[in-house]
């Protein structure tokens, strides 16, 4: 057996499966449900779903595949093209069904072509600090998985955490070293017991990251899960391919009950086995968790952007906007400041954010979904201003892209140029305007708007009208190009 940083037949690479979905509320207001955590570059360089694919770009592995959701379809596609990874395939979940139908969707695409891949689950959304150590906990289980085993890998527990799952691990399983029985999946223990799996040393975090062959998953959900089972295979049995995206028939697939691997399989499999490892691992769950993984000043204090603290410790403080954050006098708090929601909560709080988010919700404050920057296949756009009948957004094309061909019957658009070249079309004019030129569209006018050039275009867009709302668009084409005549919101 090659090392998993060594040569390995093509056949025999292991397949990474990455889930990259959920909504990361308990991280609002950074985390929304229309851009989650494994979107965010919560540390610098690079986004939580970068990092997750960078991490299995070894020979070792072959590309990956990764389920997501319609609506995160266009920002998974373009990070994953920013960090030059080439995915498999892109498997579109018609609507969330919980990890067990997620992963039976990737691993009934594995089996088309090789029932006996290995396949590596990992979630998007966790950070892992020492890579070697992951990378050799993988190794360890191949043999194992290989046989027939269902690989699940137990984190070492660095406190008597209550907001974990715990896998009791057994005695070694012979000629295979650093895999051992799993005796028995935990749900989230009480504070006593919690303490008592941390000085056992037998109990270790459920991680969520899981190695089998996809023909083994596949046959234990049968087993255990057939209505799961039932539902995906005749969900892919009628995908389609759509571009990037792989699309699984929607109807049979909202079938399948809504239940996470280990309720599915993993606590009822007689095939469990568990790799303990020790690799600075964090699910980033909460902003204290954020907080524990994040470099950190001689005050114990993780700052990010514009921020000045005095005689301050132990706090959390980002400002994700141009505003500056001023911190004077103290300590143990979370203050996250972007373009429109400001945070303040007590760090050990920081568990019960959930509760906020829904507050806000029944308050009928809609900043739970959507930041301000919504990205689309073009590139970005961003509402600096509104007002009664008038609305500004800062627009971003980038290079070689265009905006759909469309008509509003309620609202006029002025564009200024502020830096790149426009291509714009209104009724039958085509022209190009530079920087610091712009033009008018009137409402009931057929426009488009393109990137020619070789930087990204940036505009300025004045909305004005009696309606400004995103329904108010009749699209003749999609942003791919595709006619589309019937009347949608901006998706």
């Amino acid at each position: 057996m090659t090392s998993m940083n060594g040569a390995r037949s093509a056949d025999r690479r292991v397949r990474p499966v990455i889930l990259c979905g959920g909504s990361g509320s308990r991280l609002w207001p950074l985390s929304r449900s229309l851009h989650p955590k494994q979107l965010l570059a919560l540390q610098p360089d690079e986004t939580m779903l970068q990092a997750t694919a960078r991490r299995v770009r070894t020979s070792a592995f072959a590309a990956p595949l990764v389920v997501t959701g319609e609506e995160h379809r266009f920002m998974v596609r373009e990070q994953l093209r920013d960090a030059s990874i080439d995915p498999e395939a892109i498997i579109l979940e018609p609507e969330g069904r919980n990890t067990a139908a997620a992963i039976a969707l990737a691993c009934l695409v594995e089996a088309r072509t090789n029932p006996e891949r290995l396949m590596l689950v990992m979630p998007a959304d966790h950070v892992i600090g020492d890579t070697g150590a992951f990378r050799s906990a993988v190794e360890a289980g191949v043999a194992s998985a290989e046989a027939g085993a269902i690989i699940t890998f137990g984190i070492r527990p660095t406190r008597a955490e209550t907001a974990y799952g715990y896998i009791e691990a057994g005695a070694e399983i012979a000629d295979c070293p650093g895999v051992r029985e799993a005796l028995r999946f935990v749900e989230k223990p009480d504070a006593s017991t919690a303490e008592h799996y941390l000085r056992s040393g037998d109990h270790w975090w459920n991680g969520g990251i899981f190695l089998f062959k996809a023909s083994a998953f596949i046959e234990e959900l049968r087993m255990h899960a057939p209505q799961i089972a039932s539902a995906c295979e005749a969900a892919m049995a009628g995908a389609a391919r759509d571009g990037d995206f792989l699309r699984p028939c929607r109807e049979p697939f909202l079938e399948a009950p809504s239940i996470s691997i280990d309720y599915a399989v993993m606590e009822q499999t007689s095939h469990a086995l568990v790799v303990p490892v020790d690799m600075r691992w964090s699910d980033v769950g909460s902003w204290d968790a954020l907080w524990e993984v994040s470099d950190q000043d001689p005050g114990s204090n993780a700052l990010t952007g514009d921020v000045v603290a005095l005689e301050t410790s132990g706090c959390l403080i980002r400002s994700e906007s141009s505003a500056t954050v001023a911190a004077l006098g103290v300590k143990d708090l979370v203050i996250v400041a972007t373009r429109d929601a400001v945070l303040v909560v007590p760090r050990d709080r920081a568990q019960d954010l959930k509760r906020l988010v829904e507050a806000l919700h029944e308050a009928g404050i809609d900043k739970q979904a959507l930041h301000p920057k919504v990205h689309r296949p073009w590139g970005t756009y961003e509402t600096v201003d509104k007002g009664e009948r008038f609305q500004t957004k800062r627009i971003v094309v980038k290079p070689g892209e265009k905006l759909s061909l469309q008509m509003h019957h309620q609202r006029s658009e002025h564009w200024i140029v502020v830096a790149g070249t426009a291509r714009v079309t209104i009724g039958d004019e085509v022209r190009l305007l530079h920087e610091n030129e712009s033009t008018f569209v009137p409402a009931g006018s057929v426009h488009r708007l393109e990137n020619p050039g070789k930087i990204p275009l940036q505009l300025i867009e004045v909305q004005c009208g009696p309606y400004l709302g995103e329904d108010d668009i009749v699209r003749l084409e999609d942003d791919y190009g595709r006619c589309e005549t019937r009347l949608k919101c901006a998706s």
